[in-house]
């Protein structure tokens, strides 16, 4: 039969796609595509050498075993080889491995599977002799590895001379060497804190740290390892089954996956898939299928291998957390509290079990980072439940008419500046009494204990309020037209003695001091301390007004540098933000208790640069009362005590805060000595 030219020059265009993926994923440990991609390619191979086996030659990458070893690693021949497994991606699949495995032992009962999650790692084989560890090596080619002993070594779980009174001459396990999820985060962490080149996954930072020619960085990344099997023995009798060998390999100390277990028939596997599948996101490590191994031993030498892999084990593997798209376009979203998102709108494409057409980009440093432009081919994930991310770009499909993204100068929802400070990632939009995508965060804090303090206007009372369009703005709380206790009476889970006691509440708060008020404006950075500092150092509205777009003003206040001046200058620049303010403080609003600045100079209140620590039971005051006065007088205010603790004010039943200052020597003022400091 002559195979058509077309089908010829396919077979030698996906050779060489597959050979270079090889290299890339085995051997450089950098893959430029997802797995589920490299296995469409490799699938899309067997099928045409199967339809024409004249094109199949022993050099085919379906013939073939991982990547070759590389040369800076001494080379380590396998006395077994260490084969690949076929994959299954479907049930019916699955179902098909299982009936060629009864056929070829030619029964009918169920055969028994030894089942175990399939571990996104790396694959390495130990050789122990007289029960020491001598030599670790990667899979390599199948028949020849690399010698990476001495990054192996500094795993702390494998034991490094095997436990027992019994130990073969002679034995060489076969295992998985992974990073735990939290330990990738962390080593992420790290990354990012010095500027250096993250991994994408777990399974590349484990690669790339079991080939450092340095012991000493693999040392410091948190490498793990499951042992699931074994190679050539000597001096040892193992049991007949698969799941005893993990048992004896257990037994000399080795660690072997908790999951591990013994089935029946193709249903039973089904059901630990599904289970395992669903419990996938609370393991402390990445696993991309499940593993099903023939248990008896002699059945699996019976039904023995083909060219790469064995006819008694399969991978069946879950839906692909990763895929490729393309980017159409990126738009903006604003977050609850002003953070503004750059969102990746996708070619629709089924990844994790989902249709996903949405992709976060997280921040602009990470846009930035990862050279994100419209019209790029992209890499997104999906694991679980988390919302889908944009991992990275193959840059060797870029278009040329790829658009470079750039941060929109206003807010997409309320049109108000948005501001990014200088070395911060996240940019914000500044309309925060007005935004309405910050609108029910901003209320809420406003009506807060340390901010407004409006007794009984809890979060589920404001969800309601906001979702009926009750109120818009804080300033639409002071406004009977809106809320009142009839409008209120008819909410959920609200009685009319409720919305009275509610209402009286706001009446309460309409008098409040100048600090509390700019502490429930919810200007970013602008805590209790600095909005107190703020009060006393400009006494009003209009001076604060005023002196808003004067950077060195406001960074003569105590506390306030370059980035919350920025941040309080943005605030104030908006007029969204002013015409809320005007409303809060107009006719029927609030009654601000403004003063005439004290003092010209910060610098000289009378309790600037001095640390307190409030505790006990005070008589003339609450202890709320106290930090207000001291941060009033320019005093900071602390939860713990420390060395760089000034003064510990007590009243009764003070605690271990009073004996803790006792300890390190620190001032202690009762109630009196107190009241005699604040005096001017």
């Amino acid at each position: 039969m002559t195979v058509p030219a077309d089908k010829q020059n396919l077979v030698v265009e996906l050779r060489t796609q597959i050979r270079h993926h090889n290299r890339r994923y085995y051997e450089l440990d950098d893959p430029e595509i997802p797995d589920i991609e490299y296995d469409r390619l490799f699938l899309q191979l067997r099928e045409l050498e199967a339809e024409f086996p004249e094109l199949l030659t022993e050099d085919s990458p379906t013939q073939m075993v991982g990547g070759a070893a590389q040369k800076q690693f001494a080379p380590v021949k396998h006395s077994i080889a260490m084969l690949s497994l076929d994959n299954a991606f479907s049930d019916e699949q699955l179902g098909a491995f299982n009936q060629r495995v009864l056929d070829r032992l030619q029964q009918t009962e169920p055969v028994h599977y030894s089942v175990e999650p399939k571990l996104d790692g790396m694959a390495i084989s130990i050789r122990y002799e007289a029960g020491k560890l001598v030599v670790a090596a990667t899979r390599g080619d199948g028949r020849t590895g690399e010698d990476v002993t001495h990054n192996v070594l500094t795993i702390n779980s494998l034991p490094k001379i095997l436990k027992g009174t019994t130990v073969p001459s002679l034995l060489e396990v076969r295992g998985e060497v992974f990073m735990p999820s939290a330990g990738f985060e962390a080593l992420n962490k790290m990354a990012r804190q010095r500027g250096e080149k993250t991994f994408a996954n777990p399974r590349n930072a484990t690669a790339g740290s079991l080939r450092q020619l340095d012991s000493t960085v693999a040392a410091e990344r948190p490498l793990d390892i499951f042992i699931y099997g074994v190679g050539a023995y000597e001096g040892i009798e193992l049991p007949g089954s698969h799941s005893d060998v993990l048992l004896v390999l257990a037994d000399l100390g080795f660690p072997v996956c908790p999951e591990n277990k013994v089935v029946s028939g193709v249903e039973e596997c089904l059901d630990y898939y599904q289970q395992i599948g669903a419990r996938r996101s609370q393991l402390d490590y990445e696993i991309d299928g499940v593993v099903y191994k023939v248990n008896d031993l002699a059945q699996q030498a019976e039904l023995g291998f083909v060219a790469r892999a064995p006819r008694w084990a399969i991978a069946h593997k879950f839906p692909a957390q990763e895929e490729l798209t393309r980017v159409m376009n990126v738009d903006w979203q604003v977050g609850r509290t002003g953070a503004v998102t750059p969102v990746a709108r996708l070619e629709p494409v089924f990844v994790g079990g989902v249709t996903v057409s949405n992709a976060t980009l997280h921040n602009m440093d990470e846009l930035e980072r990862k050279d994100v432009r419209v019209g790029d081919t992209v890499i997104v994930r999906r694991a679980g439940d988390v919302i889908p991310e944009v991992v990275s770009v193959v840059k060797e499909k870029r278009l040329k008419a790829a658009r470079r993204v750039k941060l929109p100068v206003h807010c997409p929802v309320c049109g108000s500046d948005i501001s990014r400070p200088e070395g911060e990632a996240v940019a914000r939009c500044s309309g925060g009494l007005f935004c309405s995508a910050q609108r029910k965060e901003a209320i809420k804090h406003f009506v807060s204990r340390r901010a407004l303090d409006i007794e009984g206007l809890g979060s589920k009372l404001i969800d309601q309020l906001v979702d009926s369009g009750a109120i818009e703005t804080p300033a639409d709380i002071f406004n009977k037209h809106r809320v009142n206790a009839e409008s209120l009476a008819g909410l959920e889970r609200m009685a009319e003695k409720s919305a009275l006691n509610i209402m009286q509440s706001i009446e309460a708060s309409r008098d409040v001091s100048f600090g509390r008020f700019l502490y429930a404006l919810g200007i970013r950075e602008v805590g209790e301390a600095t909005a107190e500092n703020l009060a006393v150092v400009f006494g009003g509205l209009g001076s604060l007004e005023a002196a808003a777009q004067d950077v060195e003003s406001l960074q003569a206040v105590p506390d306030i540098g370059p980035v919350v001046a920025a941040y309080i200058g943005a605030f104030f620049s908006q007029e969204h933000n002013l015409e809320v303010i005007a409303q809060l403080t107009g006719v029927g609003g609030l009654r601000l208790q403004e003063t005439s600045p004290a003092i010209s100079d910060p610098a000289e209140l009378l309790l600037t640069g001095k640390t307190f620590v409030v505790t006990g039971t005070l008589q003339s005051m609450t202890r709320d009362g106290a930090k207000d006065r001291i941060r009033q007088l320019g005093g900071k205010i602390t939860a713990s005590v420390s060395k760089n603790t000034n003064f510990v004010v007590h009243g009764d039943a003070p605690g271990s805060k009073f004996a803790k200052a006792q300890k390190l020597g620190i001032s202690l003022l009762d109630e009196a000595a107190f009241l005699k400091l604040l005096e001017p």
